[in-house]
């Protein structure tokens, strides 16, 4: 087992990561109290991993809620089902809920602990590779309106995050090549040298060796807990973990919720703020064609969907959080691991951009 800290002053947690740790009872043992635990996951991962979950707790007081999968049920209404339960259990203010699945499981839970009564403790348990490297690290909860990707949410810190690596060997494969979109996106945006390694060993991940995946996860987390831990609610520098981000949520809104994963669509966005940034002299043709070329060894999409106009992609990227007095500011790169936010570029440049072709 491994571990880093995410730092934030008092609410400062650590990261665990390894093989085997949904075994190992003293890693959940120091944020237990005495008021009940709420496991929360969904009906994809309880029947592999709820019941390990659930030894480690021996002891304690534990009930479990098991929700519908996909984003299609990142909403309010699926929200109020959490609260339902707490409420019909008695919860008070020292339960902890813990949330055992993906990014969304993981997003509803830690939205649910920072709403119920002003807010609760809560431990990720993520079980999926792009939950692993990025949704379970940071405290962004939040929920999905028709209009906007988690455009209903709040900044509420874990208590711990527990990474076992042993969970990917389930995932399947679409959802793990998913993931790597966030892994690669560490790279771009501040890790040069970590790009060229996942370039020189993307085989090894794709096989999910081992260590290969936990030197990948190891780096991912750290670089995010480094940005995190100056920039906690998104004021500043934390905003460059959204590079691709602003295309990629127009084509969830648009595709409402369903037919890509939120890797397939990032992937994308990733590699349209890339040639941005070529078209404004910023980023060598040659480095936008190394993007391309290691998304497409992953399996990953590298063109919208057909179906976008480019009306409807600006409409979707006006509503984002960065955006300001209807400028849509994007997350684009000077270089390989140098990415800045920027709102001083031609509108015809991004509506070319957005245009197939």
């Amino acid at each position: 087992m491994q571990m880093l800290s995410l730092d934030l002053g008092e609410r400062s947690y650590p990261i665990f990561f390894g093989a085997e740790l949904l075994k190992d009872k003293s890693i959940l043992a120091p944020y237990l109290g005495n008021e009940g635990v709420l496991i929360v996951t969904n009906e994809t991962v309880a029947p592999l991993y709820l019941q390990d979950v659930r030894d480690l707790l021996d002891g304690h007081q534990v009930d479990e809620l098991i929700l519908p999968d996909g984003e299609r049920y990142k909403t309010l209404d699926t929200l109020n089902l959490i609260f339902n339960t707490l409420l019909e259990k008695g919860r008070t203010r020292g339960c902890m809920l813990i949330a055992l699945g993906g990014g969304v499981i993981g997003d509803m839970t830690g939205f649910a602990a920072a709403c119920y009564q002003r807010g609760v403790d809560f431990i990720q348990i993520p079980t999926t590779l792009l939950a692993q490297v990025d949704s379970s690290v940071g405290g962004k909860t939040a929920v999905n309106h028709r209009l906007g990707k988690n455009m209903i949410g709040a900044f509420h810190q874990p208590k711990a995050v527990i990474i076992d690596v042993d969970t990917l060997k389930t995932l399947p494969d679409r959802e793990f090549r998913s993931g790597l979109a966030e892994v690669i996106k560490y790279g771009l945006i501040v890790d040069k040298n970590f790009f060229s390694w996942l370039e020189e060993n993307i085989d090894a991940l794709l096989a999910r060796q081992n260590d290969s995946l936990l030197y990948a996860i190891e780096c991912s987390c750290r670089l995010k807990a480094q940005i995190v831990s100056v920039d906690e609610k998104e004021g500043g520098v934390r905003a460059i973990l959204n590079f691709g981000h602003t295309f990629g949520h127009a084509i969830e809104t648009h595709q409402k919720y369903g037919e890509w994963l939120h890797g397939e669509a990032i992937a994308v966005g990733m590699l349209m703020a890339a040639k941005m940034s070529a078209k404004m002299n910023w980023l060598p043709a040659e480095d936008v064609e190394r993007i391309s070329r290691l998304l497409k060894i992953v399996g990953l999409p590298v063109d919208p969907p057909p179906d976008l106009s480019p009306q409807q992609f600006l409409n979707h990227m006006v509503v984002d959080k960065k955006a300001r007095l209807g400028i849509i500011r994007l997350v684009l790169l000077k270089a390989i691991g140098q990415a800045v936010i920027s709102a001083d570029y031609e509108p015809d440049l991004l509506r070319a951009i957005v245009t197939p072709g």
